[in-house]
C-alpha cells in the first residue's frame, strides 16, 4: 500500500489538492511539513466523505496565481522524500 495519494480537485470557487495517507496518525505531521511551502495559502485537515475513503485528508489552497499542476508535482515529490527519510530512520 502507498504512504499516500494526491488528487486535484477543481471546483469552480478555487481549485484544491487532497492528500490521502494510509496512516491516519500522520495526518498532523505531514499538515505542519506542507505548511512550509510558500506557494499554500492554507492546509486544513477535513473529513473525507465517500465510500473506500480514508477517514481524514489534508486539503491544500493554493495562493493566486499559482499553477496547480506543478504544485501538486512539488508537494508529491516531496512527500516521497519525506517518506523515504522516515522509513530510513526506522
Amino acid at each position: 500500500m502507498l504512504p499516500f495519494r494526491s488528487e486535484i480537485r477543481n471546483s469552480p470557487s478555487h481549485p484544491t489538492i487532497k492528500i490521502f495517507l494510509s496512516d491516519e496518525t500522520l495526518v498532523p505531521r505531514i499538515k505542519k511539513h506542507l505548511d512550509h511551502f510558500s506557494d499554500i495559502e492554507l492546509t486544513e485537515i477535513r473529513e473525507s466523505h465517500g465510500q473506500n475513503r480514508e477517514v481524514e485528508n489534508i486539503t491544500i489552497y493554493l495562493k493566486d496565481h499559482v499553477d496547480i499542476d506543478k504544485m501538486k508535482s512539488s508537494i508529491d515529490s516531496s512527500l516521497w522524500w519525506y517518506f523515504e527519510e522516515d522509513l530510513v530512520d526506522e
